[in-house]
């Protein structure tokens, strides 16, 4: 079912996009010995050797294990004493506040905590800020208020690590704060009493990888533990902890870290128990988001998370937080409705401003003398919602294959800023020092996402900052552009049986590729055009098969063309099988990324 190896895959030098195609496998050995070893089809472990596992590796990598890899959660720093500063409120039934980010990552977060103080006898205050009154992370006026409220502990999640003044301000008026965070840090710490995050300079617990979602759960094991060791759980039973990597899985998915490593292990446990549906506020947006079939990384990323950012972006910040930890039907199916009303309004102020930004990043270009590409694509203008710039700067950067930053500037021209990034270009990197800098109000975030706050006299510098700090990964990321693809497949063998088969060495996602094959010799036996400019079609190979295909967004592109094209003849098509699970049926589909005329290819 593989196609022959050779430096370019089936010949591809140049595809309809540009691209060469290439073998994700160096050796083909490696494949053969896994094959003969687990009894896997040669594909399948192809897929398994291209992404570096080894044959004694397969069995632990097609099964992953919390059990074996999770790390003892003191190995980060600040988690001992974090956890015991935690411990100690639960015990002494002090008033404690969780302020945690209006995104996914955060409102998993806060809902993991929520549900832990829950499950222990106490009650936590969860506070989501607003992103238009209050911006990004924790602000002195909330806290203050939180202080009067008698709250005597705040924890952040998915925050912190920059906020400075504000907890400054709060350790000050007798308000200590508990710092979970995953985001890139200074040299220089807020004045935190615990600041927990993988990525401050100091910390070599190698965990960089995770989630904020990731690190809150390693930190209820370590709170759970210090409990445990004080006594606490003398005469009942501890909560299960396991129960609720619903949330941690739907957290790292949406928040585009590698799944990798624990975040795999967290990520399929994760599914697993998401389809058991006992979190009701996540069977509620199942629900309402139309979602069939066991949950993916695809339901996650596209229909739930989408879901729960909605609140945060057009809407109610808080929604998303408490769909997730409600325990109440009738509440759980209202939220879910919300939610998705809500997520319908942030689809339609979207579009409106991904067209205006297109058509402003498109005359910049054309007025351009540069024959290339910039290293960095900004649009920016006054007005712009700033729910949906990040979802915004996505489409700028899958457009344009270039970190994207899109910012909207409010009438006294202070403007927040969201950007996405593309593999081996450090965004958040890049953002902390333009704040080191001087250029931002304030900034922070990881590889592949950033925030900013900035005025608009600083704009010119800032977007000069950027553009000659990534010019140089930018352009190592372009010369490495090629399609990575598995290996080849006939129409007839894509089959369900396989996919399924496929699915065992995921979940998939960012940092571990989707499994990508050709489909050589294909002819293109009906194409129309459905949705939003989508391209639906039947394939039909030389051995008599069908497939069905489709890709997205592609009507006015080479790749629409060239499978609208009647007069094309052959074509060695690539992409990613997906589930089709249309009326009940057990199918697959190829989702459709490029593709080449056989005439064109080098034999």
């Amino acid at each position: 079912m593989s196609g022959a190896l050779t430096r370019h895959f089936l010949g591809v030098d140049r595809s309809v996009t540009g691209r060469a195609w290439v073998s994700r496998l160096a050796d083909d050995r490696l494949a053969l010995a896994i094959a003969q070893r687990e009894g896997l089809p040669e594909i399948v472990a192809r897929v398994l050797a291209g992404r570096g596992v080894a044959p004694e590796d397969c069995a632990a990598y097609l099964a992953p294990s919390l059990k074996s890899l999770m790390p003892d959660p003191r190995v980060l720093i600040d988690m001992e004493k974090a956890a015991s500063r935690v411990a100690k409120a639960i015990i002494d039934r002090e008033k404690v506040a969780v302020f945690g980010d209006y995104d996914v990552d955060g409102a998993t977060s806060s809902a993991l905590l929520y549900r832990f103080f829950r499950a222990v006898g106490r009650e936590l205050r969860v506070y989501i800020p607003d992103r238009i009154r209050e911006g990004y992370g924790p602000n002195a006026p909330a806290l203050l208020r939180l202080k009067q409220e008698g709250i005597s502990l705040l924890l952040t999640v998915d925050c912190g690590t920059m906020a400075h003044k504000a907890l400054g301000l709060a350790a000050d008026a007798g308000l200590p704060s508990v710092v979970i965070d995953h985001h890139q840090a200074e040299p220089a710490l807020p004045p935190a009493y615990a600041l927990v995050n993988p990525n401050r300079l100091d910390d070599e617990s190698g965990l960089g990888q995770l989630a904020a979602v990731g690190v809150a759960f390693l930190f209820v094991v370590a709170v759970n533990r210090a409990l445990r060791e004080a006594g606490y759980y003398a005469g009942h039973d501890e909560p299960d902890l396991m129960q609720w990597l619903d949330l941690v899985a739907l957290g790292t998915v949406c928040d585009v870290v590698p799944l990798t490593g624990l975040n795999r292990a967290f990520v399929a446990q994760g599914l697993r128990i998401m389809g058991r549906r006992r979190n009701v506020g996540m069977a509620a947006l199942a629900d309402v988001a139309r979602m069939n079939g066991a949950p993916s990384t695809y339901h996650l990323g596209f229909l739930l998370g989408p879901r729960v950012n909605a609140g945060g972006r057009v809407g109610r910040a808080d929604l998303g937080a408490r769909l997730l930890v409600t325990e109440d039907e009738e509440e759980a199916r209202h939220l879910a409705e919300e939610l998705n009303v809500m997520n319908a309004e942030r689809q339609a102020i979207e579009a409106q401003v991904l067209e205006e930004a297109l058509a402003q990043v498109d005359a910049r270009l054309s007025a351009s003398r540069a024959n290339a590409l910039p290293p960095l694509i900004l649009a920016q203008a006054a007005g712009w919602h700033p729910g949906v710039i990040g979802i915004v700067a996505s489409r700028l950067k899958d457009k344009y294959d270039r970190p994207s930053m899109v910012l909207a500037f409010d009438a006294k021209g202070e403007g927040k800023g969201s950007g996405r990034s593309i593999p081996g270009v450090d965004l958040g990197r890049a953002v902390t020092a333009a704040l080191e800098a001087g250029l931002l109000v304030n900034g922070g975030g990881h590889a592949m996402a950033a925030g900013v706050t900035l005025t608009e006299d600083k704009l010119e510098a800032f977007e000069a900052f950027l553009t000659k700090r990534l010019e140089d990964a930018v352009s190592a990321a372009s010369e490495a552009k090629a399609l990575r693809l598995d290996g080849a497949l006939s129409a007839r063998g894509a089959t369900r049986d396989l996919y399924d088969l496929i699915q065992q060495a995921g979940p998939y996602g960012a940092g571990n590729a989707e499994p990508r094959f050709a489909v050589p010799s294909v002819r293109v036996v009906k194409a129309d055009i459905v949705g939003k400019a989508h391209v639906r079609c039947i394939l039909t190979g030389e051995d008599g098969g069908r497939l069905k295909a489709i890709a997205f967004r592609a009507a006015e592109t080479p790749l629409g063309q060239a499978l609208m094209d009647r007069g094309s003849g052959l074509l060695h098509v690539a992409g990613r099988l997906t589930a089709d699970d249309w009326q009940g049926k057990r199918d697959v589909q190829l989702t459709l990324e490029d593709a080449v005329p056989t005439r064109d290819a080098t034999p």
